[in-house]
């Protein structure tokens, strides 16, 4: 396909993206910090619509085997769309080109980055009926910064400017903190709000009893409700929540859910670095004469073994659920249609962060690209808009609450601002 002829792409191109005889690529500092943003907003938005289904009483298992699909589709379509665009050549062959090449070593670190991210998906959709939206994304994207960051900015042969790129990374590590102190301070808050009903109490270990959720029900059903929906940051809602969800979080330590935490950053990590040596070959891994991964090659096969892992691993949640979640089958996760094409738009838009996140990072710096972990900022917005996260809280949370996120706000200006330009 010829360009030239299209004036408008031709100027387009130029500034940011390059196909003359070859696929289209970033290659701008401006089309890269472009590419972060758009990444950040779908990053951000995906784990929200996963929550909603959970809280709606849809098992995990189900939502999450809808959204590996797509996940995956978004692959192939970028795969058959970017990566063809344009004239193959020796030095940067096409997508289809690249399938028969000799380039195993690079497609083994490619799948091997989706493993660990299917992992850390997978982990956080429990995550979040535990501890909440917010502070899963604060705590996981900040691991993931701190490690993977500091990891992705050696594998990038130092582009990125250190000391723009480390005192952002500083920021993330003290959001990290802030968000745990956050997470604290709503537990305290929400036991206050649940201590004014009739037998409610929280044990030593951090947890809600049974005992407290069924008498606190009962009050409810006896006059306390009279059928109507509970506003959001009140007792009675968060008793409503726990009576619809998928998965029951009362009488389970809330520390469960900050493990799962700790396990998801760890996996977000290292997919990133992953990826970098999948697309650049630093340990030197391919045979002379072989051409490098082309991110949207590398991004194929990725995406193949993030959803081989998250198939096997949901199907055997079905029939040997987690955390006490009633058991289901195939026949009846294909009969449940309820919130299907949410997770399937969840799928998209995780599918496609990623893959504008790869292709930012592929021009800039892996580094840089990590500031589309502040996601958080886009997941608590929608956790405060739809599911009503803080409301009626104490000052003191809403105190770290501002600065938890005034912290994601310093540390993404601060990344993108350490952008480099990688040489070709």
């Amino acid at each position: 396909m010829d360009f030239s002829e299209f004036p408008f792409l031709t100027t387009f191109t130029t500034e940011g993206i390059s196909s003359n005889l070859k696929m289209y690529i970033v290659d701008s500092r401006g089309g890269a910090i472009a590419c972060m943003l758009l990444a950040l907003l779908f990053l951000g938005t995906w784990p929200a619509i996963l929550t909603l289904l959970e809280r709606r009483g849809r098992l995990p298992q189900h939502t999450y085997l809808d959204y590996t699909i797509t996940n995956l589709l978004s692959a192939v379509i970028i795969a058959f769309t970017f990566g063809e665009f344009g004239h193959t050549n020796d030095d940067k062959p096409n997508f289809l080109v690249q399938l028969s090449q000799n380039n195993w070593p690079s497609v083994l670190f490619a799948m091997a980055g989706g493993v660990v991210l299917s992992l850390g998906n997978l982990s956080t959709q429990y995550a979040w009926a535990f501890v909440g939206l917010s502070v899963t994304e604060v705590i996981t994207a900040s691991i993931t910064v701190v490690i993977g960051t500091t990891l992705n900015y050696f594998l990038d042969d130092k582009i990125n400017r250190a000391e723009i790129l480390f005192p952002g990374v500083a920021c993330f590590l003290i959001a990290v903190c802030l968000g745990s102190v956050v997470h604290a301070s709503n537990a305290k808050d929400n036991q206050a709000k649940l201590d004014g009903l009739k037998g409610s109490q929280i044990d030593k270990k951090g947890s809600i009893s049974n005992e407290s959720y069924a008498i606190s029900k009962k009050d409810l059903e006896d006059g306390g409700g009279k059928g109507e929906k509970a506003k959001a940051g009140t007792a009675s809602f968060l008793i409503e929540l726990e009576s619809q969800r998928a998965i029951k979080v009362f009488g389970k330590s809330t520390f469960i859910g900050l493990a799962i935490c700790l396990f998801a950053g760890i996996c977000f990590s290292l997919f990133s670095p992953a990826f970098n040596l999948a697309t650049n070959d630093q340990w030197n891994t391919l045979d002379d004469g072989v051409p490098h991964l082309s991110v949207y090659t590398a991004f194929f096969y990725f995406s193949c073994s993030c959803f081989v892992i998250a198939i096997i691993l949901n199907i055997t949640f079905l029939y040997h659920p987690a955390f006490n979640l009633p058991k289901s089958s195939i026949k009846a996760y294909l009969n449940d249609w309820e919130g299907r094409g949410w997770a399937f738009l969840a799928g998209f838009l995780c599918g496609f962060g990623n893959g504008l996140q790869f292709m930012g990072g592929q021009a800039a710096g892996y580094a840089a690209a990590d500031a589309v972990q502040a996601l958080p900022l886009v997941s608590t917005f929608w956790g405060v808009l739809i599911f009503g996260e803080y409301r009626k809280s104490s000052r003191r949370t809403y105190v770290f609450l501002i600065g938890m996120l005034s912290m994601f706000i310093v540390a993404v200006g601060v990344l993108m601002a350490s952008s480099g330009h990688r040489k070709r």
